[in-house]
């Protein structure tokens, strides 16, 4: 692969707990091409999450090396925010949804802290939760949406810079069978329509299916890698059925 998309090389994170180390991410090489879609699975504990952060930014490693289309990563720990605002998508497992602010405000949080005037960040951001099914939600707040409503608004917010790298953790945890394949679905599409990076932490098989590749992670280590799917096998043409 070329020097662009997603690599982590020889990436270490470990963190003090009592009287042990916990070896949570243990020298991981993983890349993630543009317009490829990788779902991670394993254990809780493995060290799943741990990777994600990392990719994100919000994590800095112990040791090795994470880029993105061939510049090393800068931390937010170092006080620049400008590569979670425009190049990452991140789906966090907790909603983390501003209090009292509209749905369509909070979808558009990136684009405003980056300076986009709010109209404009207004108009961005509502055909992504149109495209998550709360087109008739723009101005509700969080208090007045169901917790899978806020997962919603929390994934249109991934989205509303149209991220080149999208960080989904869990993001179908808080949604039924149909609207989580139809999320998954969404994240997948974004990678090929705009040759975005995807990397999702799952432990639903529907919506691991979605992926060109499938790897397992333990023990803060990758263990193995399912083969990839012939196109045939994707389950896009199910979505809509029953269940």
């Amino acid at each position: 692969m070329s020097a662009r998309g997603l690599e982590l090389r020889d990436v270490i994170k470990h963190y003090a707990a009592a009287d042990e180390v916990v070896r949570a991410v243990d020298g991981v090489t993983l890349t993630v091409a543009p317009g490829e879609f990788v779902a991670l699975q394993g254990p809780s504990g493995s060290g799943k999450s741990t990777l994600l952060l990392l990719a994100a930014g919000l994590l800095a490693p112990d040791a090795g090396s994470v880029r993105f289309d061939g510049r090393e990563v800068v931390p937010l720990a170092r006080g620049d925010a400008r590569y979670q605002r425009r190049q990452v998508g991140f789906v966090s497992q907790s909603f983390e949804l501003m209090p009292g602010v509209p749905a369509v405000e909070n979808a558009a949080v990136k684009l405003l802290a980056d300076g986009v005037p709010l109209e404009r960040a207004r108009r961005a951001a509502i055909p992504w939760l149109e495209r998550v099914g709360l087109g008739h939600r723009l101005d509700h707040t969080p208090d007045r949406l169901s917790g899978g409503e806020r997962q919603r608004v929390a994934i249109a917010r991934a989205l509303a810079n149209e991220p080149a790298l999208l960080l989904a953790d869990e993001p179908t945890g808080n949604l039924d069978s149909r609207r989580g394949a139809e999320v998954v679905e969404l994240l997948a599409s974004v990678g090929r329509e705009r040759g975005a990076a995807v990397l999702l932490v799952t432990h639903d098989p529907q919506a691991a299916a979605f992926a060109d590749r499938v790897l397992r992670m333990r023990d803060g280590r990758l263990e193995a890698e399912d083969p990839r799917r012939a196109p045939d096998a994707h389950p896009s043409a199910s979505l809509h059925g029953g269940g």
